[in-house]
């Protein structure tokens, strides 16, 4: 078997392990930050409980309590959730390193946004990476801590100069990659730099019958918050791969940012719900963030190809050949693909005119060859715009 046989098998099983862990943490997640906005006062009047929820599911009753600070007596046994967050991570991390710095080249360097060598590449991403967490992390741990509106705005202001960033050195798909794996690799920190140990703290001061620093729930609270709000966008960033009518163009950091806020604005909502609220303006700001990006993004019709002549299935088919084929093809000379990329094989006339609608999609923002490593020029472009406008005629 050879190597990039086996790369298609770990790219599976990787995506497939990320999606499993992926539903596992936002699940947990979004549960407990449901319970914690649903809680209500104790019945019984207990100090020491912040609040208590009644609810059914699966046939039973379920009767959940908060402890202000701890209860008098730690339980045997105590159930935590860090594994769905280490996992998420662990195979994200994995696929991007498979994928992003294995096939850097491909995916993310185009000599079009800065022509760098593939290892330079690799290094600036792993330094933004490690640094987006640390500015945020300082940022937390900060006199902003105490003024979550601040906080917020300085955060904005890191995703902006971040998404720029990315934007200016990577190709359109590996930047919105990156930052998606940078938000990502803060929120997994979230969890294994501060919760965990400030929880494993408080479990220690009770098992010395001491009573646990009360700055921990307040710290471990703030960081499940933030990871909540970045889950929707995050979930966008990472199938963003597959839509690049989003990052292709030269504003792209600035739809990085608009549909960001758009998850975060959704994700508002859901929360909203749960102290029972309906504030219809978030879903309308965020249905109205996508709809002015639909129109925004629209590819112009017709007057780029005034004038272009509409070639024939045989200048189409060389046109492949030449610049798609290596990639589209039963058996892919391009070594980074051991089968075509989402089955399509461009190597007859058959074939290319099947997928003539995906051709124009492709052709018409520049995604496809990624960073033009066929290199592509603008006349062929256009060419195969005009033969896909005039209903990718077969002669």
């Amino acid at each position: 078997m050879d190597l990039a046989y086996l790369a298609e098998w770990a790219n599976l099983l990787l995506r497939w392990l990320h999606v499993i862990a992926g539903i596992a943490w936002i699940g947990t997640s979004f549960y407990f930050i449901g319970l914690d906005n649903q809680l209500d006062p104790p019945r019984d009047g207990n100090p020491r409980v912040k609040g208590e929820q009644w609810s059914i599911h699966g046939g039973g009753f379920y009767h959940k309590q908060k402890y202000t600070l701890a209860p008098a007596v730690l339980p045997e046994k105590l159930h935590w959730f860090k594994w769905e967050a280490y996992w998420t991570w662990l195979s994200g991390f994995a696929l991007f390193v498979l994928i992003y710095w294995g096939s850097a080249s491909t995916y993310l360097v185009d000599p079009a946004v800065m022509d760098l060598s593939p290892g330079t590449a690799v290094v600036i991403s792993a330094v933004m990476l490690v640094s987006g967490w640390v500015i945020y992390d300082l940022a937390c741990r900060s006199a902003l801590a105490k003024n979550e509106n601040a906080l917020l705005g300085v955060a904005v202001g890191l995703l902006a100069i971040s998404a720029f960033m990315a934007c200016n050195v990577f190709s359109g798909r590996g930047a919105f990659l990156q930052v998606g794996a940078m938000t990502g690799t803060i929120m997994v920190a979230n969890v294994a730099m501060v919760i965990i140990p400030g929880q494993r703290k408080m479990v220690a001061a009770m098992q010395a019958g001491q009573l646990p620093d009360p700055k921990y729930g307040p710290w471990g609270k703030q960081r499940s918050v933030h990871n909540t709000y970045l889950t929707l966008p995050v979930v966008f960033l990472m199938l963003s791969p597959h839509y690049p009518m989003t990052w292709s163009g030269d504003w792209n950091w600035v739809v990085l940012l608009a549909i960001t806020l758009a998850g975060a604005l959704v994700r508002q909502f859901f929360v909203a719900r749960q102290f029972g609220r309906t504030p219809l303006w978030l879903p309308a700001g965020a249905t109205a963030v996508v709809v002015a990006l639909m129109f925004l993004l629209a590819p112009a019709r017709g007057p780029q190809l005034a004038g272009v002549e509409v070639p024939s299935m045989e200048q189409v088919h060389a046109i492949a050949a030449a610049r798609c084929a290596s990639c589209h093809a039963a058996r892919p000379t391009d070594e980074a693909f051991a089968a075509p990329p989402k089955g399509v094989m461009l190597e007859t006339p058959q074939q290319i005119r099947r997928w003539a609608a995906a051709i124009r999609q492709q052709v018409a923002t520049e995604a496809m060859p990624p960073g033009n490593v066929t290199e592509i020029t603008a006349a062929e472009r256009a060419q195969l715009l005009a033969w896909v406008a005039a209903g990718a005629p077969a002669q």
